[in-house]
């Protein structure tokens, strides 16, 4: 009988080729999100993007998934359609977004007609960048789609075994892409500007679409093996009045918190950094995108060590605590130590507190949702969580690249006229991220004591 209920998630070579699969599509998807992060100089000089505009694109991503509350339709999507159907859903939406941004970015989109009307309203934001915005908010669609269906699938496949582990090397296999971002946008950039860049992050989402489409191949063989409809709606005990389950319960709204907090300090920063970098120690871009590429890496290699003993040993309250400490420490040094005094090494030294931070709080995080919520609403959750972030993440680009151009007045005009030597001051930025951190500790101060008093075992091993 014992032989007879084993499936293919029982297989240790399956599951992981399974995780492989849906994990490069990340790869390809974080690649994509900052592809041209390292460029926001070349855009000031070729497109004539300020850095409010620049700030603009970041926040856009997140744009449709707010305030057309595409992320909760998506949870519920997933919930009730089921994560085949989900997972290539959310792959075309990518390569329909990216293909507008980078349509955008083309020599020939100035003359068209589009053009001409995106550039006859609020005409101090480019009509490319407005084409951007365009597509980077439909990318967003469909990579927070992905996102939230990938968290569900590797519940689905390692809930009892290696589920923690499986979560962190899935994030460090997607933080591989950000390594590779800033290590290869400014190459693309050479031969081809930024359009290039983006031209090559499209292709790599084809290949990510591709991999997602294998792997539904395994869900369904996996879904008949369990005794699942063929159309993977396993989930029909989901109700619309299981939201207000979710949005009520102190757990998840403590966690929804901290996740809005510690990743507005995370990803916006990403899009500043290289230039933050070398404005503050003096040197070219290419340079500062490669001593910020050690970031991802660090957390890359950290993540599954963190995984492996949240399964084993627990402690998931208390690491996402410690995360949210390192995560304040960082942005302090970024922002107080003088720019004569800082140099390459407390540059590089800070950048690996960043990235200890950024394993240390979402391999302890999202392993907690199914904790926290039952599985039949599960990617509802894991849908308002990205929802509440996504806030987060559509504004503060928007605030940084105001507190930029603020803190620096009359600067962005002496880039965009190619002024030599003419450099922003991160100073003012780095404290707001930094500010993000501290709320993030209270929260997770806030969180270590609902746990303790709801019983929900974040504190306890995920392996049984």
């Amino acid at each position: 009988m014992n032989q007879i209920r084993k499936t293919l998630k029982d297989s240790a070579v399956a599951r992981w080729i399974a995780l492989l699969l849906i994990s490069s599509t990340m790869f390809f998807a974080y690649f994509f999100i900052d592809v041209v992060a390292p460029l926001q100089t070349m855009l000031e000089t070729d497109y004539k993007w300020s850095p409010e505009v620049f700030g603009m694109l970041g926040g856009s991503e997140f744009f449709l998934n707010v305030f057309a509350g595409f992320l909760i339709l998506s949870g519920v999507i997933l919930d009730k359609m089921g994560i085949r159907f989900t997972l290539i859903t959310a792959g075309l939406t990518m390569v329909i977004g990216a293909g507008l941004k980078y349509y955008a970015l083309t020599a020939g989109f100035g003359e068209t007609a589009i053009a001409g009307f995106l550039g006859s309203f609020i005409t101090w934001v480019p009509a490319s960048a407005k084409m951007a915005f365009i597509g980077f908010a439909i990318f967003g669609v469909g990579v927070e789609m992905a996102g939230i269906t990938v968290s569900k699938t590797i519940v689905k496949w390692f809930k009892g075994k290696e589920m923690a582990l499986a979560m962190g090397l899935e994030m460090a296999i997607a933080r591989l892409g950000v390594f590779a971002v800033f290590r290869l946008t400014p190459i693309f950039a050479e031969s081809g500007g930024p359009s290039n860049s983006v031209l090559w992050g499209l292709g790599f989402l084809c290949i990510g679409f591709i991999t997602f489409f294998i792997y539904t191949f395994m869900d369904t063989k996996l879904d008949k093996q369990l005794g699942e409809e063929a159309n993977d709606s396993g989930e029909e005990s989901f109700r619309i009045s299981d939201l207000l389950k979710i949005i009520t319960n102190p757990g998840f709204l403590a966690i929804a918190g901290l996740c809005v907090l510690f990743y507005s300090a995370i990803f916006p920063f990403q899009k500043f950094a290289t230039d933050m970098l070398a404005s503050k120690l003096g040197i070219d871009i290419k340079t500062a995108a490669a001593y910020f590429s050690y970031f991802p890496i660090g957390a890359m290699i950290l993540t599954p060590f963190i995984g492996y003993f949240l399964d084993i040993k627990g402690k998931g309250a208390s690491l996402m605590l410690y995360g949210a400490l390192l995560l304040t420490v960082s942005h302090l040094i970024f922002a107080l130590v003088p720019a004569d005094v800082f140099n390459v090494a407390i540059a590089l030294g800070t950048i690996v507190i960043l990235g200890t931070a950024f394993s240390l709080v979402p391999a302890s995080m999202w392993p907690s949702i199914p904790k926290i919520v039952e599985d039949r609403y599960l990617g509802s959750a894991y849908g308002l969580i990205f929802y509440i972030q996504n806030i987060g993440l559509l504004l503060v680009p928007i605030l940084i690249g105001w507190a930029v151009t603020q803190s620096n007045p009359g600067v962005a005009e002496q880039i965009a006229a190619g002024v030599e030597g003419a450099k922003y001051d991160y100073t003012v930025p780095e404290l707001i991220f930094a500010g993000f951190g501290a709320m993030a500790i209270i929260l997770s101060i806030v969180l270590k004591r609902v746990d303790a008093k709801q019983g929900y075992g974040l504190e306890l091993p995920n392996k049984k």
